[in-house]
């Protein structure tokens, strides 16, 4: 794992680097994994991956066809040129020993292209990203673009709630939602890595898609079922069943239980008492991952963290003019004629270099929040967040010692 400090801010060039090694060994791995491409296209997406990481790893770093194949398979760190640190998250692979594309890879490639593209906004560094690379942030900005179309607060927050409450499900539900069409579009059907001969099972944590693998243990063939988000695996949602045969719907057993949260941290931590039942593959939809991941993932800890506050009679909004950050939070003791609000941006991202790096790009939040704020279950990078929130007057912490902070202030218990 790499050491990142305050400091540890890098120039473009190097994110330039990093990101096109993720965003090479993210294709590639794609290619070499998903089902029903043909070897000539499957080759040919190699090929072009392969020329891409020789681009980003520059004359005299030479890497043959053959290597690089064997290599996407596993620490994608190994692939970027001398004198490059790898990402800041332990045993990183772009494939998992079931085959599947890790939520790590995604997570890398996707918060590096989004911390160029501020960049490239702020005219601090041109043509970092290509056009077919951005599809998932063209998803994202259509969602955000479409629920902010009508310029109303109320007609926002209904549908990103909906967006957030609602990550995959029936479509004869998911069609009930008060959501524009082009938003609605971003449904589509569920990822073959979550379905078992046509039976998905929802997380019970994000309600969407968890992924299925069959493994051999003991000499026996058991299924596997885990949310991609592995925060939420961490918290329970992860599972095992036994191998059906025919149109019976599996049934899922949970795995050992994790050891309790801390009292204050309980407070956020989702319970998960019922046990996930199948659901059919066909007549249901799910969000694609780039919204799944980074509106409805970060969109829990938003909700929880303003329901909490809440239901202790302190006032928080969500979402102010139009998600300029995500919670405006009124402190102050009941009787108090004048409140201080705090401004509050929640960011989950898997890599807290990264997000520093954003930090950094837009010297603080782009939409004036004074709080950074993480889930409880990334308190290891507020040291490396705080140094660098610092210098744009900008302060960090996990969301359970916010809650804690609010409720002393004013004057209410928060566990």
């Amino acid at each position: 794992m790499e050491n990142a400090t305050s400091d540890d801010v890098r120039p473009v060039d190097e994110l330039w680097v990093k990101s096109l090694v993720a965003r090479s060994v993210l294709r590639a791995a794609d290619a070499m994994t998903a089902p029903g491409v043909t070897p000539s296209a499957r080759l040919r997406t190699l090929m072009e991956c392969h020329g891409a990481l020789l681009a980003a790893r520059g004359p005299g770093s030479a890497l043959p066809f053959a290597d690089f194949r064997r290599q996407v398979r596993g620490d994608p760190s190994q692939l970027l040129p001398e004198g490059i640190p790898g990402w800041d998250v332990d045993e990183l692979r772009a494939v998992d020993a079931d085959g599947h594309v890790t939520e790590d890879a995604f997570d890398i490639d996707a918060e590096q292209r989004l911390v160029l593209r501020v960049l490239q906004k702020s005219r601090r560094g041109t043509g970092l990203i290509s056009a077919r690379d951005l599809d998932d942030e063209v998803a994202q900005e259509t969602a955000f673009a479409q629920l902010c179309k009508a310029g109303n607060q109320k007609v926002y927050e209904t549908g990103r709630t909906d967006l957030i409450h609602y990550p995959a499900g029936p479509v004869s539900e998911l069609s009930e939602l008060r959501l524009p069409p082009l938003v609605a579009d971003l449904y589509e059907d569920i990822p073959y890595a979550s379905t078992y001969r046509g039976w998905w099972f929802a997380c019970p944590v994000c309600r969407w898609p968890m992924r299925i693998a069959l493994r051999r243990k003991a000499g026996r063939e058991i299924g596997v079922v885990a949310c991609w988000h592995k925060p939420h695996q961490e918290m329970g949602a992860a599972y095992c069943f036994r191998p059906v045969e025919g149109i019976v719907p599996p049934e899922l057993l949970p795995e050992p239980p994790p050891p309790p949260p801390s009292v204050r941290e309980a407070v956020l931590r989702p319970e998960l008492e019922d046990v996930p039942e199948a659901k059919p593959v066909e007549g249901h939809k799910a969000l694609v991952r780039g919204v799944w991941r980074y509106t409805c993932v970060p969109g829990l800890a938003e909700l929880a963290l303003r329901d909490r506050l809440v239901e202790r009679g302190i006032k928080a909004d969500l979402w102010p003019a139009l998600d300029a950050y995500d919670l405006c939070v009124h402190v102050g003791r009941k009787r108090a004629r004048k409140k201080e609000q705090l401004r509050v941006d929640v960011k989950d991202y898997t890599s807290g270099t990264a997000l520093a790096q954003l930090i950094h790009a837009q010297e603080g939040d782009s939409g004036g929040a004074d709080w950074l704020v993480v889930p409880d279950h990334r308190a290891i990078q507020v040291p490396l967040l705080s140094g660098v929130g610092e210098r744009y007057g900008l302060k960090v912490t996990t969301a359970s010692e916010f809650g804690e902070m609010v409720c002393e202030r004013s004057g209410v218990a928060w566990a």
